[in-house]
């Protein structure tokens, strides 16, 4: 079992990194929160640690987070049933640990079941198990630098389509955000969780 990589990336987008350690390029899923704080990185080295979820016996997915508060986050989300590491990645995308913390500790539903694939049993069964249960999950999420409109449109694309949602479907949600008042285009991570609330 991998606990930690440290090494440099090589491959950044928001939803997978490549880092590479002792010549070997590990491939990972990631968060936005990861995505976030890794790109404010450059070209330093950087560890990064793992968790894998086995869809099958011979199938497993490896999931990389820059703070080990986020993967005991996510370790505890893919521990409730109907709760997979999809659906615990695209809720670490859609709202910082911070506030998933703060949604099961007072019993928030409604904001859970806000984030796209979370229906409102699921929700509960999440409130239910795990209130009471978390510890403090900070995980504060850095500002990500500005490059072209384009680019940004393109990686936010990029993370959706990974995350498993249709090209099309992704296009009309990114679409419609920035159409919308107050998001901002020069803005990965805001972008990504705008089209998110229009999926």
């Amino acid at each position: 079992m991998i606990s930690y990589i440290e090494g440099h990336i090589t491959q950044l987008n928001p939803a997978f990194l490549t880092i590479e350690a002792a010549g070997i390029g590990y491939g990972l899923l990631i968060s936005l929160n990861t995505y976030a704080q890794v790109s404010v990185k450059g070209k330093e080295k950087v560890k990064i640690h793992v968790d894998s979820v086995f869809v099958r016996d011979d199938n497993p997915r490896y999931y990389g987070f820059f703070d080990p508060e986020e993967r005991e986050l996510f370790r505890k989300l893919i521990s409730v049933s109907g709760v997979g590491g999809g659906s615990s990645l695209l809720m670490l995308s859609s709202l910082s640990p911070a506030e998933i913390a703060g949604a099961i500790n007072t019993a928030n539903v409604a904001l859970l079941k806000s984030i796209k694939g979370i229906g409102e049993k699921t929700a509960q069964r999440i409130v239910v198990d795990l209130k009471g249960k978390l510890g403090k999950h900070e995980g504060g999420i850095s500002q990500i630098l500005t490059p072209s409109y384009n680019k940004n449109r393109d990686e936010a694309l990029l993370a959706l389509v990974t995350l498993g949602f249709p090209k099309a479907t992704a296009e009309k949600a990114l679409e419609k955000s920035l159409k919308q008042e107050g998001v901002a285009s020069d803005n990965v991570e805001t972008l990504i969780k705008s089209a998110l609330k229009n999926l």
